[in-house]
């Protein structure tokens, strides 16, 4: 038996660019073309700019586009343009808001739902269209045809009319409306559009404004779920795919990269794994960021190359120590060997800061990537309970990728044993302790390898001494007992018999 639709002629799936970094990785390619599609979100989330950048990429691909406004001026378009160094010819430009009345109201200058009547809104649509016949249209701002129709059924009918016209021009059509008045909030409405985008922003208590994209529907697209940060610069709106590990798998490569230190090696079992993490933990001035530093000068040092991501003290402050100790970190970031790159928790959200990873990771060939620190990444996150779910996925992405991976976590205290509210120790397949402690008057400095998740490593601890050229680790801290404590006991010298009996 035929069923009815085997005779029908396969339609081919095309999708059109929207013209925004990041936005088309989102949605798989792009937006499937010929349908109608709903971008919402409230004012200043960047609709008019992506409706900008959705018209400009057709422009550029030698398409006919066509920009509607019911209520912006062209000169306030042109304006908003101009901020981002765009040049709109080849744009065709239509204000609807122009549409002539009935003559029994007389002429008039100024749109009003009251005044006009959605008919001719619609019919000067059909007109300009199937005259221009553009094959992407933006509405800016659909949300008046929706107040201008005043009854949800009548906007229903009005809209199935408009998806058949465009259909039949094979047009690609974005309905820009404010967030609060939209077909999204209408279910009847829901069925009408191929798919609605959502832009959403909120203002933290300092820094700049951040802003995150979702999709909530795309027919026939298996798009990126959930929430994706943006940014609009000059240039455009751009989107950060949320990172999802699992994309990302390459085979694995093993080998061990090696810190520099004969002696921190061995405590490590040999070295640090590739496609691993190590988390260094201690108080501040420890030595944690020092620690760090060796392993970057010798992959460096090695033909490798290395990134830090800083996130506590700014760079010149960095490269002094380095400096100061005598080490080779200036010469290798100035040679291309080590990438430094200060962050400013304020200005990045997670999924830029996850951008930036990946960049240097594909595209710069990063075999080491250092944050530091964790505290300072937990300042750039909305919301502190998402900081290990984040942090889980980028760990598990570097993994993937066979890169190793260096954190540090800065405890409150000095001596003693130091706190922190946050605990990511189980996330890092490394964990590296660093404490003070107290000794013949003196406030000297210990490190033990308290965990390594596959292999053996050495349990002891180990004193160690900031420098030139860098961290000295010396012999196990045999003789002292509570060192961890920063307050130890010195053990009886006939505890162990000299002659080893």
């Amino acid at each position: 038996m035929t069923h009815p639709t085997d005779s029908l002629p396969a339609t081919p799936f095309i999708q059109v660019g929207t013209g925004a970094p990041g936005l088309d990785d989102v949605l798989r390619g792009g937006l499937p073309a010929g349908h109608l599609y709903l971008l919402e979100g409230s004012s200043g989330a960047g609709k008019t700019t992506l409706g900008l950048q959705f018209l400009l990429e057709g422009r550029d691909r030698g398409e006919r586009v066509l920009w509607c406004t019911l209520a912006e001026t062209e000169s306030q378009l042109i304006a908003t343009a101009r901020s981002h160094h765009w040049d709109l010819s080849g744009i065709d430009i239509v204000n609807l808001a122009e549409v002539e009345a009935p003559e029994t109201e007389g002429d008039y200058s100024f749109f009003s739902p009251s005044d006009v009547e959605l008919n001719d809104v619609v019919g000067k649509i059909f007109q300009v269209t199937g005259s221009l016949r553009p094959s992407r249209v933006v509405f800016d701002p659909f949300s008046d045809v929706k107040l201008l129709a005043r009854d949800p059924l009548r906007f229903r009918r009005q809209l199935l009319r408009l998806r058949e016209h465009f259909s039949q021009l094979g047009a690609t059509v974005l309905l820009i409306q404010e967030a609060g008045l939209d077909v999204g909030s209408d279910t009847a409405g829901e069925g009408v559009v191929h798919g609605i985008i959502t832009l959403y922003q909120h203002a933290p208590d300092y820094g700049k404004q951040r802003r995150r994209l979702q999709v909530h529907k795309m027919r026939g697209v298996r798009v990126r779920e959930g929430f994706h940060d943006l940014t609009i610069e000059t240039g455009g709106v751009v989107v950060y795919p949320r990172l999802v590990a699992n994309e990302h798998d390459v085979p694995p490569e093993g080998g061990l990269l090696s810190s520099g230190s004969d002696v921190l090696d061995q405590m490590l079992g040999g070295g640090m794994t590739q496609g691993t993490s190590l988390l260094v933990t201690g108080p501040s001035g420890v030595g944690k960021s020092t620690l760090c530093m060796q392993f970057m000068n010798e992959t460096g040092g090695q033909g490798g190359h290395a990134a830090i991501y800083l996130f506590d003290e700014t760079r010149r402050a960095f490269l002094a120590r380095a400096d100061a100790l005598n080490m080779p970190t200036r010469a290798l970031v100035d040679a291309g060997a080590i990438a430094l790159r200060q962050i400013d928790p304020a200005e990045f959200s997670p999924g830029e800061f996850a951008h930036l990873i990946r960049r240097a990771v594909e595209e710069e060939g990063c075999s080491l990537i250092v944050i530091d620190s964790l505290n300072g990444y937990l300042t750039a996150m909305p919301d502190e309970k998402h900081l290990a779910m984040h942090m889980h996925e980028l760990l598990s992405y570097l993994s993937n990728r066979n890169v190793a991976t260096l954190l540090t976590l800065n405890q409150q205290g000095i001596v003693g044993e130091p706190s922190t509210s946050l605990d990511v120790t189980y996330l890092a397949d490394v964990a590296v302790l660093m404490r003070y402690f107290e000794g013949d008057g003196q406030i000297r400095r210990a490190m033990s390898v308290v965990k390594r998740r596959v292999g053996p490593h050495d349990d002891t601890i180990r004193e160690v001494r900031i420098a030139p050229p860098g961290v000295a680790i010396g012999q196990p801290l045999k003789d002292l007992h509570g060192v961890l404590t920063g307050l130890p006991d010195v053990r009886a010298s006939d505890a162990l018999p000299q002659d080893g009996r």
